[in-house]
């Protein structure tokens, strides 16, 4: 069974983090301040430190890698919901570093390098809450 939600207009939103920033928290506090609840987040840029993290559904943890280097944000690609009522942003994230090998999972964490610059697309529409899910120790709408 599919479980999913349905959703009418959208507003799209562009814009550019600053060197220092942390990804993953300045795009949630942005989309807050935005009032975005529910929506589509992509992102391109560098960072100088980063993590990521592969899920491993055995150990219901996850196994994460950390760069102390500057790698460029190949690919981002995430969604914005609600958990535990606040705006949760839920990102993985494809990282490049100057030999072009290429290093993916859940975003953990990103401090911008000199730019990333984003793109949201926010929706009108029920806006789905994470809740633990029992089955595989995640929070999942």
């Amino acid at each position: 069974m599919v479980k999913y939600f349905e959703f009418d207009g959208q507003r799209v939103l562009l814009g550019r983090l600053e060197r220092g920033d942390d990804v993953l928290s300045s795009l949630t506090e942005f989309c807050a301040r935005q009032g975005v609840a529910v929506g589509w987040v992509e992102a391109l840029g560098a960072v100088e430190r980063g993590g990521v993290g592969y899920y491993d559904r055995e150990a219901r943890a996850y196994r994460e890698t950390w760069f102390d280097e500057g790698m460029e944000i190949a690919s981002l690609t995430g969604n914005i919901s609600r958990k535990d009522g606040d705006t949760f942003l839920h990102c993985h994230v494809i990282l490049a570093d100057r030999d072009g090998r290429c290093f993916g999972g859940h975003l953990l964490e990103g401090t911008v390098a000199f730019a990333c610059e984003f793109s949201i697309t926010a929706l009108t529409g029920p806006v789905p809450e994470r809740t633990h899910d029992e089955a595989t120790g995640l929070a999942l709408w």
